[in-house]
């Protein structure tokens, strides 16, 4: 069976003797007032440190980038904080753009606005074997242009940029390696998506933002819950319950699911390990 552990600064799975303790919702509740301090922490001194200016958020309209947001302009102030974001004309909406400027405005934060639509059209013109309908690989070359563009801004004004995601994701593998995956700082990434929704309304995240449903916005109409084949309550549960040694058949057994989604979960996060971890080097000498 297979614990989260942490090395190096990536989250992977290792192997770790069974245990028969069930879990429950409560489980995944935490101390907000406790997890702000020690994010916000963690962001200042890492700017500190590097000797940096600030950091850079790319915000999108969804919680992760909300809560990210919040959590900078508390660690580093408003004028600390570079806020962007990346719309594109076929998946971005109008709702998304409105809700980061309504959000940006009530923290004291101006956001800038770069349109990546036409940076996507010359890569699609440009690409062989480029397929808007192969939703992975056009998507990661979406992620990948946002990263881009976050880190034009960052060494232009001499800041960091702020990762988005969270435990469930990473675990997962539901993100883009050196995309939304390319960052100097994850302050959230020990949070599963659960968390973060309780972080989300304990730092008074805007309800329009709350409401929505989580979505990468790489096409339209993506979910992803619709992508992963499963709500992130059961995800989290399942992952917490892996993390703590269970075997997979009582999991199934104690949130009443089949024991092929759990066992389709444990092999999802087994098979994006590589996605955790920095390249693999070959020593030589």
């Amino acid at each position: 069976m297979n614990i989260c552990n942490k090395s190096s600064g990536s989250v992977y799975y290792t192997s770790t003797p069974k245990s028969s303790n069930m879990v429950s919702a409560k489980d995944l509740e935490i101390n907000c007032d406790k997890i702000e301090r020690k994010i916000t922490e963690f962001i200042a001194e890492n700017v500190e440190k590097a000797g940096l200016k600030g950091a850079v958020v790319a915000v999108s309209g969804g919680l992760d980038s909300a809560v990210t947001l919040s959590l900078t302009v508390k660690a580093l102030g408003p004028e600390g904080v570079t806020a962007v974001t990346l719309p594109d004309r076929d998946s971005t909406s109008e709702c998304d753009i409105m809700d980061v400027m309504q959000h940006c405005k009530s923290l004291g934060v101006t956001c800038n606005t770069l349109d990546i639509t036409p940076i996507l059209h010359v890569i699609q013109e440009t690409l062989p074997l480029y397929d808007e309908d192969d939703h992975v690989s056009s998507g990661n070359i979406k992620a990948r242009v946002r990263m881009m563009a976050a880190y034009h801004y960052a060494n232009r004004l001499h800041r960091m940029v702020m990762g988005t995601s969270n435990k469930s994701e990473l675990l997962t593998g539901f993100f883009t390696k050196h995309g939304d995956g390319g960052v100097d700082l994850m302050p959230m990434a020990d949070l599963y998506k659960t968390q973060v929704r309780q972080l989300a309304r304990h730092l008074n995240v805007p309800e329009s933002i709350l409401r929505k449903k989580p979505s990468p916005n790489l096409y339209p109409g993506q979910t992803a819950e619709g992508e992963l084949g499963i709500d992130y309550p059961t995800l989290d549960l399942i992952l917490l319950s892996l993390d703590k040694g269970m075997d997979p058949r009582k999991v199934s057994q104690a949130l009443s699911i089949t024991p092929e989604r759990v066992e389709a979960i444990q092999r999802r996060v087994k098979a994006n390990e590589h996605k955790r971890r920095p390249p693999l080097i070959l020593r030589l000498t």
